[in-house]
């Protein structure tokens, strides 16, 4: 009986041992130049569909950024630092935008926030060497 006890109240600190190890740090970032390069990823529609996109930003936040399939979108925008919290504005929606390193990889999250339409969404990039 004691086992299963002792199973039960470690089962919890476990389980969120092995999540936290799995999450990527965010990497603070003092100038929007570190983002300069080119980064392909996937963005996840509203309505559940994904595409691939191939972003390319500039030493000034700028950047274009197109789905790479025939007939696909092109997206202008900006990347800036707002009370040191990297967010962005786009032709399409604006929100944040966090960088990580996982696994050796430098990982862009970009999040919308407020009103967007159901063919945007979050977007995964990962950093082209």
């Amino acid at each position: 009986m004691r086992s299963y006890r002792l199973i039960a109240l470690l089962a919890p600190v476990v389980l969120t041992a092995c999540t936290l190890a799995g999450t990527a740090a965010e990497k603070p970032l003092t100038d929007v130049k570190e983002l300069a390069g080119t980064w392909q990823g996937w963005v996840t529609t509203q309505v559940g569909g994904n595409a691939r996109v191939l972003m390319i930003i500039k030493e000034d936040g700028s950047y274009e950024s197109s789905t790479t399939v025939p007939g696909g979108t092109l997206t202008v925008g900006k990347y800036y630092l707002e009370s040191g919290k990297l967010r962005y504005r786009s032709s399409r929606t604006q929100g944040r935008a966090t960088v990580s390193e996982e696994r050796g990889k430098t990982i862009l999250t970009v999040t919308p926030e407020g009103s967007f339409s159901f063919d945007t969404g979050s977007a995964v990039f990962e950093r082209v060497k």
